[in-house]
């Protein structure tokens, strides 16, 4: 060796010296003055370093070992074998409920891997964590992961709360004896289960909005304080979706110590590995480190305990933290060989720590998330946790016991079936008492009721207060507000012009102070209150924050300054239509999950609902949501100057697909009053499973009084709101008109009379959904009652005494008024606003689109020219007295 080898050989011998004389040091510290005192010490290090000039690389990461070692793990409390004996025959009937659905009808699909890799997280929770609710406690939230759902099936056959039929029709819901839906669905099992999580990402948004809404109604006196959790479990590739991790700061900053994520991390997403080349969990923790999370990594089972206390000079932790996910992907399905050679090869050393385990034992050091010693002291600390949110990141195996069949395979994810031999295997490695004669029809399998198993089972969830999940639906009906309430609407607003945005902000205004309900109501915005005239509500109720306000607001010499307070009513969610959208379903499901009557008013730019947060919307009608989303801003020529991106004029026609949703588009004060008066009849009265979109406009005109005899009409959907005075006019028409653009219908009945000798009636149309879904409703009647006298629309009978052309105009797209144009008796000609918005003036906007006054007298005019009332010539003239480019660009494609 030369010199300067040898050197380099000195330095690096006198660095390790020096190493070891700070880790030496450093033990003292912690064992003086324990790791506070230590962690206090390395800052102050940390803090000299640098202004020495010494620039060190952030990160958020951990070793890639146990957050929890093995000398600070608690005592396992209950019977670890009795508990693996319940978990293996739970993983045996959640795997034959889908090998058997399969076989009963082919390419029916279901999940095997999921709950094969997440069993062992699952039952820590059930049998000593997980609360139910009852007389004494409220219980935990939990959000199970949807493709895990077997699994919690087969647990609720073992409590006897699901029959055998129930899980031999597992994805066969049409079955007249009742089926197992796919995945967590409340609207078909409205008893089981209580939310949506399938639709991956959206759990753990509405999760840490769900655990902010808990302390809001704590913080507002609604509920008393509690020590509930809230559960979220979920797959380390579903934290690709944005909204898994968009809201994590939202649960740092509020402090949401109630709040639980259990992160299954078995490397897996459908397809292939989540990060071949990377590593999920390092990531994962450096994210909600980074954001504020307290973060518990369960990553290595007890067996791998003695090789790591041999570790002393950290190299099995740096071979840990170098090796890919890609890499422990392949040691879960290769041979003891190849571990050895391969993992603990890369060093001597590595390979002398081991040269005393066979290649059996290497192959079965198994990860932390399938021992429940390593996850029920996770569990424990973070249940304790305090003043922070908990993630914990449990490492696993995807299709953990299917062996060659799928554990840890590409494959997996899709796995469906399982040959005999493979079922032989199964049954022989988790010990399942089923004969090998039998084997072949994968039977389901359940001990005595006065078994050990079955005892201990029970006890345990009796001992946590109830099974879970469970939907229980314990809320009384309120009383609804007093008609005087919207009385001033109904008297409209004389000389004075009012937008209904303004308008629906008084009602609630209104309905805030109402002694019965005021309380209940929770007002959400997304950062646009002052858009909607919504300030002086500041003032009135406040805007909620856990911690009051620390500071004083710039505006605070003003009337209707920025007010937060800890008993606020206010949601201001900021700009988060997802987050906004999330509280609005922990306020509409309140009723079931809390037994309170909360009544939402989620008030929002009505471009970004439905566009943007579809799913969301979906997901409440599927959890059977209570409330009202209100469309600010809403008719494409309404909102005038914002453009193409703000400019809203289709989400009328997205609501159609949502059962459940009612949606409106009213154009007067008095018909948003009947509207929400009788939504909350139904929904809070008389505890129908709705929820309501009313659409409401900026546009100020003059509102006026309601007409006599309405109220039915502008509930089904339309009513004549004016006929015409012209009575011996021989041309007719019946006008429809929607929202601001009634007016340019009104304005259209005035000139056809005067000038054209037309004699119009007007319709005003708040909801074509409702006469849609009227219409289809009698038709199915019709067809399937062909001897009864058959059903007649409401539009139908609306309109049968009225004569002459059918024209509607709306801010939305012509495929609402086309929806229900097959119900009238004559041809209908619609006029709506397709295409793109422009940023123009409204008189610009209702020209381009074609649906201002002057369209609609010429659609009347063309109709009548169609059925040969009259001679082209007219229109012709007319479209030049109207100041009509017939060469202007078509609005749908321009």
């Amino acid at each position: 060796m030369n010199k300067e080898s040898k050197d380099k050989q000195k330095r690096i011998e006198e660095e390790e010296i020096e190493s070891q004389e700070w880790l030496d040091s450093l033990d003292y510290v912690i064992d003086a003055g324990g790791v506070e005192r230590a962690a206090k010490l390395i800052k102050k290090l940390q803090i000299h370093a640098q202004k020495r000039g010494a620039r060190l690389h952030f990160t958020a990461n951990t070793p890639y070992i146990n957050t929890i070692p093995v000398e600070k793990q608690p005592p396992y409390p209950g019977d670890p074998q009795i508990e693996w004996t319940i978990r293996s025959l739970i993983r045996w009937n959640a795997m034959a409920m889908v090998v058997r659905a399969n076989r009963l009808e082919e390419g029916i699909g279901g999940h095997i891997s999921t709950f094969a890799s997440a069993a062992a997280l699952y039952e820590v929770a059930f049998n000593h964590f997980l609360r139910g609710r009852n007389e004494s406690h409220e219980g935990d939230i939990v959000y199970f992961q949807g493709h895990a759902s077997p699994g919690i099936y087969a647990r609720a056959y073992l409590e006897g709360r699901l029959t055998i039929e129930n899980l031999q029709n597992f994805r066969r819901d049409l079955q007249q004896e009742g089926g197992l839906t796919s995945y967590p669905h409340p609207w078909l099992m409205p008893n089981f289960w209580q939310f949506p999580t399938v639709s991956m990402g959206l759990s753990p948004i509405m999760a840490i909005y769900q655990a902010r809404f808990n302390r809001y109604l704590e913080d507002r006196g609604l509920k008393k304080p509690s020590d509930a959790k809230v559960w979220t479990f979920l797959g380390d590739g579903e934290t690709d979706e944005p909204e898994t991790l968009g809201a994590i700061t939202l649960a740092s900053r509020e402090n949401l110590d109630n709040l639980i994520f259990v992160v299954n991390c078995n490397l897996q997403r459908l397809d292939g590995p989540v990060r071949g080349n990377g590593k999920i969990i390092q990531e994962l923790e450096s994210i909600f480190r980074g954001a504020g999370w307290n973060v518990i990594k369960v990553i290595w089972g007890s067996n791998w305990d003695p090789l790591l206390s041999k570790d002393k000079d950290g190299i099995l932790v740096k071979r840990m933290t170098e090796a890919l996910d890609g890499d422990y992907q392949k040691y879960s399905v290769a041979s003891g060989e190849y571990i050895r050679n391969h993992f603990f090869g890369t060093d001597p050393r590595l390979q002398d720590m081991v040269k005393n385990l066979s290649d059996t034992e290497l192959q079965k050091l198994r990860r932390g998330g399938h021992d429940p010693e390593k996850i029920y002291p996770a569990f424990k600390a973070a249940v304790e946790n305090i003043g922070s949110p908990t993630v914990i990141l449990a490492k696993t195996i995807k299709g953990y016991g299917l062996g060659e069949a799928g554990e840890g395979r590409n494959i997996t994810h899709q796995q469906k079936k399982l040959n005999e031999e493979e079922l032989k295997l199964f049954k022989k490695r988790f010990d399942i008492p089923i004969s090998d004669e039998d084997i072949s029809r994968a039977p389901f399998y359940k001990p005595p009721d006065d078994s050990k198993e079955i005892k201990y089972l029970k006890e345990r969830r009796h001992e946590l207060g109830g099974y879970l999940p469970k939907r229980e639906v314990i809320c009384d009906p309120i009383k609804a507000p007093p008609e005087k309430l919207f009385e001033e609407f109904y008297k409209g607003s004389g000389k004075r012009e009012v937008a209904t945005t303004m308008a629906i902000v008084r009602m609630l205004a209104k309905l805030l102070k109402d002694k019965n309900i005021g309380k209940l109501i929770v007002p959400i915005v997304p950062d646009e209150a002052r858009t909607f005239g919504m300030e002086a509500l500041f003032r009135q109720v406040g805007i909620y924050s856990h911690v009051g306000q620390l500071y004083e607001p710039v505006d605070a010499e003003t009337l209707l300054y920025y007010k937060e307070a800890i008993d606020g009513q206010i949601l201001e969610e900021g700009i988060t239509e997802a987050g906004s959208m999330s509280s609005f379903i922990a306020a509409g499901t309140a009723y079931a999950t809390h037994g309170i009557n909360t009544i939402p008013f989620f008030i929002y730019y009505s471009m970004f609902g439905f566009q943007r947060i579809g799913d969301l919307i979906w997901a409440a009608g599927d959890m059977r949501c209570k409330g009202f989303m209100v469309g600010g801003t809403a008719g494409r020529t309404t909102l005038a100057g914002e453009g193409l991106q703000h400019q809203d004029g289709h989400s009328h026609l997205l609501a159609y697909p949502i059962p459940n949703l009612k949606a409106y588009d009213p154009a007067f004060a008095y018909e948003i009053a009947v509207i929400i008066q009788d939504g909350i009849r139904r929904m809070y009265v008389e505890q129908e499973d709705l929820f309501y979109y009313i659409t409401v406009m900026n546009e100020t005109y003059k509102q006026p009084p309601m007409p006599q005899g309405v109220k039915e009409g502008i509930l089904k959907g339309m009513y004549k709101f004016r006929d015409s005075q012209n009575k011996e006019a021989k041309l007719h028409a019946q006008l429809f008109g929607s929202g601001t653009i009634l007016n340019e219908v009104l304005k259209a009945q005035e000139v056809l009379g005067d000038k054209y000798g037309v004699a119009a009636d007007v319709w005003s149309v708040t909801s074509y959904k409702e006469l849609y879904r009227d219409g289809l409703e009698k038709e199915r009647w019709n067809m399937l009652h062909p001897s009864e006298i058959r059903r007649v629309p409401y539009i139908t009978e609306c309109v049968k005494n009225s004569p002459g052309v059918f024209v509607a105009a709306s801010d939305y797209v012509m495929a609402l008024p086309d929806s229900i144009s097959q119900w009238l008796p004559r041809p209908l000609v619609s006029l709506g606003t397709d295409g793109f918005g422009r940023s123009a003036s409204r008189k610009a906007l209702r020209d381009f689109f074609e649906v201002d006054w002057r369209y609609i007298i010429l659609a009347v005019l063309a109709s009548l020219t169609w059925e040969k009332k009259i001679e082209p010539e007219i229109v012709e003239k007319a479209i030049l007295d109207l100041d009509i480019n017939p060469s202007k660009a078509n609005p749908m494609i321009s």
